[in-house]
């Protein structure tokens, strides 16, 4: 495996190797018969809650990046959004209950921007872009190819392309900060008033109190905690007691609030305090369900516009850094790069017949919300079950709501989870590495595409692989950065 494990990412949530420590049926003996109580056992572990109220917090960490492209999607091409909610709410379930992690379900990125930047490239071209997209990824994990793409590519240019999405996921935010934002054009349209339901001094202070909350998402503690006193009377060291006793607690109570769910919430209230005649707009009930028609030209244009560019992001970012990410974040908890495949394949397969906006996991979603405190499939499972309450409950007039939520709180959400997505390259101790993990994420940015970054960082990798022949190594040796006694 090219990967050699390096350093890992140390998790400082005591918590969350609480979690790791927790048996995996599937890794046991017993498990080899697949009874239906191993698998019922498996999946109500799987959703356990953690912490209440972190699983409620985290399953907010990914909503910077699917409310924008969802309702953009939905202004501007009538994407059926009631449907999209319904089929990514299963989604979420599913993967909570088969994972155990909070792993993400998110809209297909390069398919959407297409679709936002081409007029002629509808809901049927979207949607054929989905299922050509999913078929490749289902085929490449059933026969086991991704796994051997998962083992051949190393892992400095897998934290090239992290560090990449991560902050253009953080750079977007700023963005969404800083400026009025028309969604389904993606274009800024000038600079955000200081004051306002939706200005400056609202997202700095959403900001500021997740960072006080939060922190940079260590596990807080009381700064007194544990303190002894080795002098001083009696009735004194009581007191001093005491004061350090209420003033942990009242940090304990600040750092175990859910920080983002509040934002959200109030994120909610402005919208319909912005403008209240929304509420005579909401239609109850679901939108109705309808196959898909498509045409020779869709399905051509889906795959030559949609599904070829989407593909290098969905190998690379959906499964690829999703595998190293989830052994990061979670050690014990490893998922082979062949089941993200499937899944990803499976989950366009069936929802893009019906309309569902294609989706994927992301390395993104899945830091965002740890960052928040998803530790468990609890998480997007709590996520998936409101978003199949609002598509069965609003259908597509919710986005009447998600219109007028600030967009300036959206963007603080989306920077947490950029920032946290780049912090897990911190692991490349070796020069050689972080020059290699550099050159793909600049790549990556100038050329806003993920697989020429790619490219160019496995043509350096190789470069610098071949200056090793004059040490007289072996090939693997030299390949997969071990010493010919390793080998």
């Amino acid at each position: 495996m090219a990967y050699q494990n390096p350093p890992s990412i140390p998790i400082s949530d005591p918590e969350a190797q609480e979690i790791t420590s927790t048996p995996n049926p599937s890794t046991t003996p017993l498990a080899k018969g697949y009874s239906a109580k191993l698998v019922a056992n498996k999946v109500k572990n799987n959703l356990v809650f953690h912490s209440k109220w972190g699983e409620l917090n985290g399953a907010m960490g990914d909503l910077g990046t699917y409310i924008p492209i969802v309702l953009a999607l939905t202004l501007a091409r009538d994407l059926n959004l009631g449907t999209t909610l319904i089929f990514t709410g299963v989604y979420n379930i599913i993967t909570g209950a088969i994972y155990g992690v909070p792993m993400p379900v998110q809209p297909m990125k390069s398919i959407a921007a297409q679709a936002l930047s081409d007029t002629t490239f509808g809901v049927p071209e979207i949607m054929a872009a989905g299922i050509l997209t999913g078929g490749v990824l289902f085929v490449l994990g059933v026969t086991g190819l991704m796994q051997l793409v998962y083992m051949l590519i190393p892992l400095c240019v897998v934290r090239g392309i992290q560090l990449a999405q991560g902050l253009s996921f953080a750079l977007t935010a700023v963005k969404y900060v800083r400026k009025i934002q028309d969604l389904p054009k993606s274009k800024s349209l000038g600079g955000r008033p200081w004051f306002g339901l939706d200005g400056l001094v609202l997202a700095i202070v959403c900001l500021c109190f997740i960072v006080i909350v939060n922190g940079a998402g260590e596990k807080n503690r009381g700064c007194c905690d544990g303190v002894e006193n080795g002098g001083g009377d009696l009735g004194g060291q009581k007191r001093d007691e005491v004061e350090r006793n209420k003033r942990s607690r009242v940090r304990r109570v600040i750092f175990s609030l859910p920080s983002a769910f509040m934002v959200f919430v109030l994120g909610v209230v402005l919208a319909f305090v912005r403008r209240h005649e929304v509420v005579h707009e909401i239609k109850f009930g679901p939108s109705s369900i309808e196959v898909v028609k498509f045409s020779k030209h869709a399905w051509k244009k889906g795959f030559v516009k949609g599904a070829i560019p989407q593909l290098p992001l969905s190998i690379l970012n959906s499964v690829i850094a999703v595998c190293k990410l989830s052994s990061d974040l979670f050690p014990g908890k490893d998922f082979s790069a062949t089941s993200l495949s499937v899944t990803v394949g499976l989950m366009n397969l069936v929802g893009s017949w019906f309309g569902a906006m294609p989706s994927c996991h992301g390395a993104g979603g899945l830091a965002g919300q740890y960052k928040f405190g998803g530790r468990s499939g609890a998480c997007v499972a709590l996520l998936g079950v409101a978003k199949l309450a609002l598509g069965l409950v609003l259908g597509s007039s919710l986005a009447h709501i998600l219109r007028q939520f600030p967009v300036g709180i959206l963007g603080v959400l989306l920077l947490f989870a950029g920032i946290e997505l780049a912090m897990c390259c911190r692991d490349m101790n070796t020069k050689e590495d972080s020059f290699v993990m550099l050159i793909c994420t600049a790549v990556s940015l100038v050329g806003s595409s993920a697989a020429l970054g790619f490219l160019c960082g496995m043509v350096i990798y190789v470069l610098l692989r071949l200056r090793n022949w004059t040490r007289d190594k072996p090939l693997s040796a030299i390949w997969m950065q071990k010493s010919p006694e390793q080998v």
